[in-house]
């Protein structure tokens, strides 16, 4: 008989060597995933994403009953920038799960699903299972959205397994993304035939700059409950591959505001919003969910730290939580720490791993039951 170990590693080892970046198709690991689900009813929520790739989010349920904790994990990964070694080619090495997505979060899926295929058979488990979290959180919109399942089996609670050194977070900043695109007339550049899309562009960066500088330097703008404590303005520009002697015909910014559910973040919208307008740039705004933010005197909260032995704290990334919240009390509980996320030769702790799974079964049989 396998240990749990070697079973959560042999689990997330097959998830690893799948390729299921947010820009390729889920399906074939939600194939995989259902195949280790036997024992569970499955509604499976497959679509079609804006750029036509084929993607799929998945709600298990074991029972009947209401009122169980539900675990939630994302199935799509970052793209391997800067791996020396296979990122789809999974290694145990000096008591470490190396692999792209082994932390964030195939590992942390790997093991909620371990843990709650050994809950007595008489308790009620439920998984959220979802893609996209990485861009869009289209996956986790999805099962809010349109599941049957969900709606029909409400949870007392979720969560979301993310990387969190198995210390609760009982919340997590959110996110308000922006695309603003400034148009021109491509020509060489040595002739007057050109218009330079930087140009107007260029005078919209310098307002951008200036809230990057006021959140950073403005108390008022400031949550001490964060470390940081300011909120992140993270600004990328973009010229699409155009060549010095070439005016540029378009010039893309693209932006990530995140703040947490003590700050309003309706005067950053508003000032890029005028801004946008002003320079005559095409603007996109994309927002979250409601940052999620449970009291730290919640019962979930108050569990999660007496099963884990750990203060609870507040994250300053963001997660599907900002959508599930809206279903249950959300609570972000996973082993791994989100410092080797996104990074190159990514990997997850085995001793953080393992224990990940006792402490998920626990708090799934604690959590009470409606009838």
């Amino acid at each position: 008989m396998s240990s749990p170990l070697s079973e959560v590693v042999a689990l997330a080892s097959r998830l690893i060597a799948l390729d299921t970046r947010s820009s390729r198709s889920n399906r074939g690991l939600a194939n995989l995933i259902v195949s280790e689900l036997p024992e569970f009813a499955v509604e499976r929520l497959d679509f079609i994403d804006s750029e036509g790739v084929e993607k799929t989010a998945l709600v298990a349920l074991r029972g009947e009953a209401r009122g169980c904790l539900a675990f939630s994990a994302h199935m799509d990964t970052v793209p391997p920038v800067g791996w020396a070694r296979d990122p789809f080619e999974p290694a145990v090495q000096n008591n470490r799960l190396y692999g792209l997505g082994s932390c964030d979060m195939k590992g942390p899926m790997a093991a909620a699903i371990v843990a709650i295929r050994s809950l007595p058979a008489d308790r009620a488990a439920m998984l959220l299972l979802t893609c996209d979290e990485e861009t869009t959180k289209a996956g986790a919109r999805r099962i809010v959205a349109e599941s049957r399942m969900l709606k029909a089996h409400p949870p007392a609670g979720i969560l979301v397994a993310e990387p969190t050194g198995l210390r609760p977070l009982r919340g997590h900043r959110s996110d308000v993304q922006f695309t603003a695109t400034a148009r021109g007339i491509q020509a060489h550049s040595s002739t007057a035939d050109g218009l330079n899309a930087n140009i107007a562009l260029i005078p919209f960066l310098s307002e951008m700059r200036d809230i990057y500088l006021a959140l950073r330097a403005d108390p008022r703008l400031q949550d001490p409950s964060y470390a940081p404590p300011w909120c992140d303005l993270n600004i990328i520009v973009d010229n699409h591959g155009t060549a010095t002697n070439i005016t540029a015909p378009l010039a893309t910014c693209r932006m990530k505001f995140r703040y947490s559910k003590a700050i309003d973040p309706v005067w950053v919208i508003e000032r890029v919003e005028t801004a946008a307008r002003r320079q005559g740039l095409d603007l996109v705004v994309r927002q979250e969910g409601t940052p999620p933010e449970l009291a730290i005197e919640h019962p979930l909260v108050q569990l999660a730290a007496s099963v884990t032995a750990a203060s609870p704290d507040v994250g300053a990334f963001g997660s599907d939580g900002s959508q599930f919240a809206m279903v249950a009390p959300t609570l972000i509980l996973g082993p791994g720490s989100m410092e080797q996320a996104h990074k190159p030769e990514e990997f997850i702790d085995l001793e953080q791993l393992e224990r990940s799974i006792a402490i998920f079964k626990q708090l799934a049989t604690a959590v009470p039951m409606a009838a």
